[in-house]
């Protein structure tokens, strides 16, 4: 069916419902405030827009820094064919966080406040200040696709010669904030569930941003096969499976090595709700996607593969959503249940996001000339000078 000259499909029809409830939703929350739009409470401050919108936003987008430290950094060049698209779902992801963040603080227009009120003992001025650096380094790393769209040759040479330090930057800044989401849980253990209250948290952050950016890394290159019909490297992503597969193993083993060492290996055993909810998280995180891909055939198989992918992503998606939500349940005595405006608005972003994937895939050369030493980026630089450039 078409209306006005626009194919009508099922998807399109769910995308315009979606964005009438989250515009709706919107204008409620910014005219009568948080308490009319969500189910956050002055014990429960932070619901679903920062454990889901923020926490797994951040993560979700980790391909970028994952990819182009792979292909620039250790000369993995299989993985070049990748690289815009990774980079485009970085910076999307970045920028939908920030999007999300307007809708989570009290008076999102005094955000810009962190850069005049500087308060370097925060861990929170540290990731927003790593945050804006590393969108901003995004922006720059993906400019060159908007530049070839128009064939303007000056400016792209001029971002090319700053390439490399872009890249090292962003990889600089990608360690530090990921991590640093973690250490914003360290600031009240006592408040937070034995299951995800570990000193390890920074560092558990950062292995499964590692994890979920090779995870959607594949995810997104299968669906876009699927959606622009372009043809898949298979290759890399059975290469990107088995890197998957050796992430996915040593967080399992340190995640089990941290609960033997906090004695609590034996109570994960033990129904309860909290319970329920870790044993969703590591079914979804390791159980599954590990036996997966610990098979040849599967790492070769695209389908497999991506629901291999998924089962990681929505794994560690329940795992941020464990730290930020279900651990604070028992210390605020109440269950937290989003409401549904609070679920439309995070909905909005997410097709907000997939929206201008596409556009950008079908208006940018995202996927073309990946090969093209002409549209290639900046040569790279060896290893020593990358040092001595960082220094």
């Amino acid at each position: 069916m078409t209306i006005m000259g626009v194919k009508v499909t099922f998807w399109r029809v769910v995308f315009v419902v979606i964005m009438v409830l989250g515009i709706y939703s919107t204008y409620v929350r910014y005219l009568q405030g948080l308490g009319a739009v969500s189910n956050m409470t002055d014990q429960f401050p932070w619901g679903l827009w920062i454990g889901f919108d923020c926490l797994c936003g951040i993560m979700l987008a980790a391909g970028g820094f994952m990819v182009t430290g792979a292909v620039y950094i250790f000369h993995v060049e299989r993985l070049h064919c990748i690289v815009r698209s990774t980079v485009l779902t970085a910076f999307l992801g970045y920028v939908l966080f920030i999007v999300g963040l307007l809708y989570d603080l009290g008076r999102p227009w005094f955000i810009w406040h962190q850069m005049i009120y500087m308060n370097f003992h925060s861990v929170m001025f540290e990731v927003g200040m790593c945050v804006m650096t590393y969108t901003t380094v995004l922006f720059f790393e993906f400019l060159p696709n908007v530049l070839e769209r128009f064939n303007l040759q000056a400016p792209i040479r001029w971002v090319k010669k700053v390439y490399p330090v872009l890249i090292i930057l962003g990889i600089l800044l990608s360690t530090l904030h990921q991590s640093s989401l973690g250490s914003l849980f360290l600031i009240f253990p006592e408040k937070m569930h034995p299951f995800w209250s570990t000193p390890a948290l920074p560092f558990f952050f950062f292995l499964s941003a590692m994890a979920c950016g090779l995870a959607m890394t594949i995810f997104e290159s299968t669906l876009s096969s699927r959606a622009f019909g372009l043809g898949l490297e298979r290759s890399v992503l059975t290469e990107l499976g088995g890197a998957l597969y050796i992430v996915l193993l040593v967080i399992a083993l340190l995640r089990f090595q941290d609960f033997w060492h906090r004695k609590i290996f034996m109570t994960i055993f033990q129904p309860s709700y909290e319970a329920y909810f870790l044993w969703a998280e590591l079914i979804m995180c390791f159980v599954i996607p590990i036996i997966m891909l610990s098979f040849k055939a599967v790492r070769k198989s695209p389908t497999l593969l991506y629901i291999a992918s998924l089962s990681t992503i929505l794994g560690f998606v329940t795992n941020r959503l464990n730290v930020a939500m279900t651990s604070m349940e028992t210390w605020v005595g109440h269950h937290y249940l989003p409401k549904w405006t609070e679920v439309s608005i995070t909905l909005m972003i997410c097709a907000m996001g997939f929206f201008c994937f596409s556009i950008a895939v079908n208006f940018l050369p995202i996927f073309e000339n990946e090969h093209d030493e002409k549209h290639a980026p900046a040569p790279l630089i060896p290893i020593s000078e990358q040092a001595t450039l960082v220094h």
